[in-house]
């Protein structure tokens, strides 16, 4: 394993301080996603569960190997892609099910993560290493600030068209986002695994 620098040290505070945010947003979110029968919530959730497994990840393999930090980075890639699969089959399950989500409670708990999110991107572009994990950590909380925009929408079109589609066809979004998210990190990866090799 690699000396440990200042840098390190600042990277492992900023990622166990967004570890900790988002694994408090997985718990808020998931308890109201079920309260509200809202399959945005619920993905937002489990998007924000993935996102604390992917920092725990990262702020272990701060100070390691690059060949460390690109295997680390490529399972983060993954598991996005994993959690995206899984929200798409929620999300038909609902759809043929049928679901009754609760739109004011989607808007309040949406404006509480995007705030939450920003914060977490805030201290993360604060980070000039261009380290590959810390770079999907910033992608993460882009993603997550972008889904709860759309959570928030969604929250409005129930409320206003009494209808369930806005929360599924957010769902499907946020899960669009994930996809879109877990290849560019694999590709960041991949492409780093390539300028390394002689």
């Amino acid at each position: 394993m690699s000396k440990t620098t200042s840098a390190d040290d600042q990277q492992r505070r900023t990622l166990l301080i967004v570890l900790i945010l988002n694994a408090l947003l997985f718990l808020g979110l998931g308890v109201g996603g079920i309260l509200a029968d809202s399959s945005a919530l619920l993905a937002n959730a489990v998007d924000n569960a993935s996102d604390s497994v992917v920092y725990l990840i990262s702020f272990v393999a701060i100070g390691r190997a690059a060949s460390w930090k690109r295997g680390a980075a490529r399972l983060s890639g993954i598991l996005l892609l994993v959690f995206a699969a899984g929200v798409l089959i929620d999300v038909g399950r609902r759809w043929w099910f049928g679901t009754e989500p609760v739109g004011w409670t989607m808007m309040g708990l949406a404006l509480v993560a995007a705030i939450v999110n920003l914060i977490c991107l805030v201290l993360l572009r604060r980070d000039q290493s261009g380290d590959v994990n810390m770079e999907a950590a910033k992608t993460f909380s882009m993603n997550d600030f972008a889904s709860n925009g759309g959570i928030l929408v969604a929250g409005g079109l129930v409320m206003w068209l009494d209808q369930a589609w806005p929360d599924l066809v957010v769902g499907m979004l946020v899960a669009a986002i994930a996809v879109k998210g877990g290849i560019e990190i694999l590709r960041s990866a991949s492409d780093e695994g390539e300028g390394a090799s002689p």
